[in-house]
């Protein structure tokens, strides 16, 4: 009876074929991919709040905003997408709200200006 070995083993003694021993010892190779919520599609509306709290700072909504905006930062960097998310709402709320009131302000400074009360 001959001996398993490797092909053209004919002179040599017989010595089990060494990728018949890889592949009793290899073992299978898992990997592992850690998939993180898409923290990119989350705005945190900085660049809006930062001129608010600058320039329109009716009230000091534009700071509370900019709170709101750097909490949404954060929250993104922790992977807390339903925290980013509704912190981001709120950062947006405040910013249309200050934005809205200094405009409104803005406007009626003009039209006193354009028309003062003299009359009363």
């Amino acid at each position: 009876m001959e001996s398993k070995g490797c092909k053209g083993d004919s002179l040599r003694p017989a010595v089990p074929c060494k990728h018949s021993v890889e592949k009793k010892t290899m073992t299978n190779p898992t990997t592992v991919i850690e998939i993180y919520p898409d923290t990119t599609e989350v705005n945190d509306y900085y660049l809006w709040s930062i001129f608010n709290f600058v320039y329109l700072n009716f009230c000091c909504l534009g700071f509370i905003a900019l709170a709101y905006s750097l909490k949404v930062r954060d929250k993104k960097l922790l992977n807390d997408l339903n925290g980013a998310v509704e912190d981001a709402k709120t950062a947006r709320l405040f910013n249309i709200t200050s934005s809205a009131l200094a405009t409104f302000c803005i406007i009626l400074i003009f039209i006193f200006l354009r028309y003062p009360l003299t009359d009363y």
